[in-house]
C-alpha cells in the first residue's frame, strides 16, 4: 500500500492518459486521441502544475519569502491552483480577474483563503467572453497591486517557469503512451502548456508535430485576427503575441467555433464520462479536424484543461 502523503501538493502531476476510444469510434475518426486528465489535479485543472512549479521555483531563487504575499493575474485556473499551494504553504494570495470569467472560479479562490479582485470589463465587452483588451486591464490592476503590497508577482504570462512546470506533464504522457504520440494540440491561453508541453515531447521525438489550436476570427498565430474580435471560449485566445510560444515550435494552426468547442465538450462528458471546460473542448475539436485532415491516422495528444464544475453558471452546461 503507498504511504499517505503530509501536503495536498504531493498530489499535483502523475495524472492518467486516457485514450478515448468511444469517441474515436463515434466519429469514426481515422487515428486515436488520447487525453491527458490534468482536471483530476487538486484544484480541478492544469494550472496546478504551473502554480507549484513558479512558487517553488521562486522560493529556490530567494525571490519569495515567508510571509510575503503572492499575488497573479488570471482568468481563474492559475488563480486556484495559486489558491491552494498558497494555503498548503501558509502564504497570503491575491488574485486578480476579470468580471467576465466564470463565478465558480471566483468562488473556489475564496474557498481556498485567497483573496480575489475583480476589475471591470472594457466598455461594449460581454461578459463571459474575455477579450485582449479585458486582459490589458487586469494588467494594469496587478501591476499596480504588487507594488502597493510589495507581493511576489507570479506573473504567468511571462515567466519562463510557466512552461517548464508542463515539461513534466509532457514526459508522463511520453512514459504512458510508450512514445507513441505523433501529434500534440492546445488552445492557447498563457502558451505556457504549449511551450513546455512542445518542447518536451520534441525533445523525445523531434519528429512530433505540434499545432496551437485557437478561436476562429482571432487566430493570432494563423494571421486571422480581425479587429473587436470576441469569443466565448473561456481562459485563453486572446489574439496576442505570447512570450510563451516559441514560433519555432509551431509546426501549425487549428481553428475552432465557440459552438464546435461547447458541443465536444458536453459529448467528451456524455461519451467518454470526462466533465471538462470550454478549452478542453476546443483542443478534441482541433484533434477532430487534425484527423480528417492532414494528419489522418495519427496518435494525436490533447490535455483536459480543467473541470466542467468551474463553468456551471455559463452557457456550457
Amino acid at each position: 500500500m503507498a504511504k499517505y502523503i503530509t501536503s495536498i501538493i504531493e498530489a499535483i502531476g502523475n495524472t492518467p492518459l486516457l485514450r478515448l476510444d468511444r469517441i474515436a469510434k463515434q466519429l469514426e475518426l481515422d487515428g486515436c486521441i488520447f487525453a491527458k486528465l490534468e482536471h483530476l489535479s487538486p484544484s480541478f485543472s492544469k494550472k496546478d502544475r504551473i502554480a507549484l512549479g513558479m512558487i517553488e521555483e521562486a522560493e529556490r531563487k530567494g525571490l519569495l519569502k515567508q510571509g510575503q504575499p503572492v499575488l497573479e493575474m488570471t482568468s481563474g485556473n492559475t488563480g486556484t491552483g495559486a489558491a491552494l499551494v498558497c494555503a498548503a504553504k501558509g502564504y497570503r494570495f491575491i488574485c486578480v480577474m476579470s468580471r467576465g470569467n466564470s463565478i465558480e472560479r471566483v468562488k473556489m479562490i475564496s474557498c481556498f483563503g485567497g483573496e480575489v479582485v475583480l476589475v471591470d470589463q472594457a466598455p461594449n465587452a460581454v461578459k463571459g467572453k474575455v477579450s485582449g483588451e479585458d486582459l490589458e486591464l487586469v494588467e494594469i490592476e496587478a501591476n499596480r497591486l504588487a507594488k502597493e503590497t510589495g507581493a511576489f508577482y507570479l506573473n504567468q504570462f511571462n515567466s519562463p517557469d510557466n512552461a517548464l512546470s508542463q515539461e513534466t506533464a509532457a514526459d508522463e504522457i511520453w512514459t504512458q503512451s510508450g512514445g507513441c504520440i505523433h501529434v500534440f494540440a492546445d488552445f492557447l491561453g498563457t502558451g505556457g502548456t504549449f511551450e513546455g508541453y512542445a518542447r518536451a515531447l520534441k525533445r523525445n521525438n523531434p519528429e512530433i508535430r505540434c499545432y496551437t489550436v485557437e478561436p476562429h476570427g482571432c487566430a493570432y498565430y494563423k494571421d486571422e485576427i480581425i479587429e473587436g474580435a470576441s469569443h466565448g471560449i473561456q481562459g485563453g485566445g486572446y489574439a496576442k503575441e505570447l512570450v510563451n510560444v516559441n514560433r519555432n515550435l509551431v509546426d501549425g494552426c487549428v481553428t475552432v467555433t465557440h459552438e464546435e468547442a461547447v458541443v465536444m465538450t458536453r459529448s467528451l462528458a456524455e461519451i467518454e464520462g470526462v466533465f471538462a471546460g470550454f478549452s478542453t473542448g476546443a483542443n478534441l475539436m482541433g484533434a477532430i479536424k487534425l484527423l480528417r485532415g492532414k494528419e489522418k491516422g495519427k496518435n494525436i495528444c490533447i490535455v483536459v484543461n480543467d473541470c466542467g464544475l468551474k463553468y456551471m453558471s455559463t452557457d456550457l452546461y
